[in-house]
């Protein structure tokens, strides 16, 4: 009998081992994880650096004083391609995000397989301290950002505090 359970005790550790080393920890640690900050890093660079372009083609738009309406139009129209082409962020920006989101599904599928094979269950412990500074501070200056679809305040419910 304690043969029996000596072998199951094995076989369980045998497992596990199998299930860590599938994990790949390592390959999450050093270029998953990381490859998702850098992304967002550069989605928040060219986010910066179009908008700053945008506003300043606008801001620039609205200080000609051109009395020769011919010079003012070819002014505007070419400050506003510029307007068109900074905007082109946007596509490189949804590559990036898709490329973040791809990594944190790999993460996700990994920890979820991982779970389920060693049966994980979370622990009563206390919560990190830092998060839980992280969270209170987020709830006090309401710093949650957008809500999803469906979540949070609706606008119409905004809109409705100022009628």
């Amino acid at each position: 009998m304690i043969a029996q359970e000596l072998t199951r005790v094995a076989d369980y550790i045998s497992r596990l081992k199998n299930e860590i080393g599938a994990l790949r920890a390592n390959e999450l640690y050093r270029d998953r994880l990381p490859g998702a900050h850098d992304e967002l890093g550069n989605v928040v660079n060219a986010t910066a650096s179009a908008t700053n372009s945008i506003m300043e083609a606008a801001e620039e738009i609205l200080g000609y004083d051109d009395a020769d309406l011919e010079t003012y139009r070819t002014r505007v129209q070419t400050r506003v391609m510029d307007i068109f082409e900074a905007c082109s962020f946007q596509d490189i920006t949804g590559q990036r995000i898709s490329k973040v989101v791809e990594h944190l599904a790999a993460v996700e599928k990994r920890l979820s397989h991982f779970a389920s094979a060693v049966n994980a269950r979370d622990t009563d412990l206390p919560p990190d301290p830092e998060e839980v500074k992280r969270q209170t501070r987020k709830e006090v200056f309401l710093l949650n950002g957008p809500s999803a679809e469906g979540d949070g305040v609706s606008q119409n419910d905004i809109d409705a505090l100022f009628d």
